[in-house]
């Protein structure tokens, strides 16, 4: 019997006292064939221990990253953040990247896959940036797929996807600005704005600006395989 990899998903925390997460995430996890475990913030588990026990982690979405924590000053339009999932879900990052354990970062956790390797955030792409955005906090459902994405040839996106454009739905107004060490861009959106990153240097480091867990949730064949790439890469 195939023994399934444990991942790791980080949970949003409301007003710091309450843990949410959308089931989404679990289901895709579950389809892909890994087994979940929900890691409340605020827990006293030590980073390394978590790293030793789980096989992967997964980076959940939420509200916006500390601008403290890549060295900036709140912008006028910062959003509502939460420090102490800021400085654990930082933590955890380091630990998983350091024994080179597969991590995937989705939305504000490709945020955090980039800061904690040394990269900083657009605090609000419709204000810092010269070029008119798209519309990245889509009017429709979680499952609509509302842009294109462009995804850069002969990276482990690309191999996973089979394809260099996609659709991908969008629920954001922060993103990557500079990119951190040791990550590379894997994937634009037509105005310029970075959807994908992920590791020249580890063995599973990817990040997504969009949410793949409500489209594969929905069937979406290019989030399907993204979580698939995933979890196998748990299983190693």
């Amino acid at each position: 019997m195939d023994v399934k990899p444990l991942i790791g998903i980080t949970c949003h925390n409301d007003l710091e006292y309450r843990y949410i997460l959308n089931h989404a995430y679990v289901q895709s996890i579950t389809e892909a064939g890994g087994v979940p475990v929900l890691l409340a913030m605020g827990m006293k588990t030590e980073p390394e221990l978590l790293a030793e026990r789980l096989d992967g982690l997964l980076l959940s979405g939420g509200f916006d990253v500390d601008p403290l924590c890549y060295g900036e000053e709140p912008h006028g339009m910062l959003g509502e953040i939460s420090p102490g999932r800021d400085a654990q879900e930082l933590e955890l990052a380091r630990k998983f990247l350091e024994t080179d354990k597969p991590v995937l970062g989705i939305c504000r956790g490709h945020q955090v896959l980039n800061v904690v390797q040394g990269g900083t955030l657009y605090q609000d792409i419709y204000s810092q940036r010269d070029r008119v955005p798209l519309q990245h906090a889509q009017k429709a459902t979680r499952e609509h797929l509302s842009h294109k994405v462009t995804v850069t040839p002969d990276s482990r996106l690309a191999q996973i996807f089979g394809a260099q454009t996609i659709l991908v739905n969008s629920f954001h107004h922060q993103s990557v600005k500079e990119v951190g060490e040791s990550l590379a861009v894997t994937g634009t959106a037509s105005d310029g704005i970075i959807e994908a990153i992920e590791s020249k240097i580890h063995a599973f480091a990817v990040g997504v600006q969009w949410h793949p867990e409500n489209t594969a949730c929905a069937g979406d064949i290019y989030s399907k395989r993204l979580f698939k790439a995933f979890v196998s890469a748990c299983c190693k």
